[in-house]
């Protein structure tokens, strides 16, 4: 017996400065029921950014940053993020820090290493209520895929080589749960060691999967951060993934 796959709908906007995507299958792939909880997603999105922004001088993060105001006049959101990042601070032994000290010697906050994955985590929520649909969310690449029927067909994830974007070094089937790549295919090398300031070089790109996109979106910059030690330090987190280091070379983190 053959199967046909389910047809795919695809949407996407531009939030927080990149490409949001969603992919639906299933009964509610069309129709009002998502195209009301594509609006909700994104009006999370929205409200994130306008939150913790760091290119928006009003956002209650660029206040924050520049002591305008306390942790405790934000909204509670703030606090929350705040402990996710100094909980990886912690566990990375500072590789991972919302604050970092800049060229020019200023301490600056920052926790966009945390926000991605998490407010997509939210976003998804009013997909995921979705009857008999499946959903995949991208942001930037980083994605939550949910297949609803436990034994239906997985979400085929691509992981692009970061020295030849055009090229996959990996496909991962996933029902249900979250990929997170950091690198520096499209940005260059925009993550640094928190505890030296210096670009990390070592690894081309980590990608981390895992059951929600927070955690492994945090585990992702971590590692890459954490150069060489990478992908030792993704093992003792008993994390799954692919690492590409800056020679080409692939390695499975399993």
């Amino acid at each position: 017996m053959t199967t046909v796959a389910e047809p795919v709908a695809r949407r996407v906007e531009q939030v927080m400065g990149m490409p949001i995507s969603l992919a639906l299958r299933g009964r509610h792939a069309t129709g009002p029921d998502a195209d009301a909880a594509w609006q909700a997603a994104l009006a999370e999105l929205r409200w994130v950014d306008e939150v913790f922004s760091t290119w928006r001088p009003d956002s209650q993060v660029s206040r924050l940053g520049r002591g305008e105001i306390a942790v405790d006049d934000c909204h509670p959101t703030v606090a929350e993020v705040l402990r996710l990042g100094d909980h990886a601070r912690v566990a990375s032994e500072g590789a991972f820090d919302v604050v970092r000290t800049g060229a020019d010697g200023v301490r600056r906050l920052d926790p966009s290493g945390v926000v991605k994955g998490w407010a997509v985590d939210r976003a998804v929520r009013p997909l995921l209520a979705l009857a008999d649909t499946d959903v995949c969310l991208s942001a930037g690449g980083d994605m939550v895929c949910h297949v609803a029927d436990p034994h239906g067909e997985a979400w085929v994830i691509g992981i692009e080589d970061p020295l030849a974007p055009t090229r996959l070094v990996a496909r991962v089937p996933l029902h249900r749960g979250a990929v997170a790549t950091s690198g520096s295919a499209h940005r260059g090398a925009h993550v640094v060691d928190a505890r030296t300031g210096a670009a990390a070089d070592a690894l081309a790109s980590v990608t981390v999967i895992g059951a929600d996109l927070t955690s492994v979106d945090i585990d992702a910059t971590t590692a890459l951060a954490l150069g060489k030690d990478g992908p030792a330090w993704l093992r003792s987190r008993l994390r799954t993934g692919v690492v590409v280091w800056a020679d080409g070379r692939a390695e499975t983190v399993a």
